[in-house]
């Protein structure tokens, strides 16, 4: 698999460049304030452990903001977001990095606009998938 720095010349198979964040209260604390999420279990240690965690953990949807972040790094002006959907299938806890990813499904041209479908994921530093999904985006049309 090559690695794709620019959407107009990816190819099915092509990677796009990952986006990672080591997590943990601070990061969590930013995303609360934002979205009014100050929620006992992503605050407080003694609240994920009675939740049956061993500490406090992130919020699921600050993972799809980092895929949502990597997207728009590697589209920058040429396009936009079209569609992002995730599933939540483990926990960001205190401490991991969590580093999502990216990889080309299929490239369709639809009239003036091409379109990028992409299976997209957000995995921990032991490559454990915590948010598998897919993504479509379009570009803008050539001027």
């Amino acid at each position: 698999m090559t690695q794709t720095d620019n959407p107009r010349t990816a190819n099915v198979g092509d990677t796009l460049p990952v986006f990672a964040r080591q997590t943990g209260l601070q990061h969590w604390n930013r995303y609360a304030a934002v979205n009014y999420e100050f929620v006992p279990i992503h605050m407080d240690d003694e609240a994920g452990v009675a939740a049956g965690y061993p500490s406090a953990f992130g919020m699921g949807n600050l993972q799809w903001s980092y895929l949502h972040n990597m997207l728009r790094d590697w589209l920058r002006d040429e396009g936009r977001i079209h569609r992002l959907g995730i599933q939540f299938r483990s926990p960001n806890l205190k401490g991991q990095t969590v580093t999502v990813h990216g990889v080309v499904k299929a490239i369709r041209s639809e009239g003036a606009h091409c379109t990028i479908d992409l299976d997209v994921w957000a995995e921990n530093e032991d490559g454990v998938r915590m948010a598998p999904g897919t993504a479509a985006v379009i570009l803008n049309p050539m001027s």
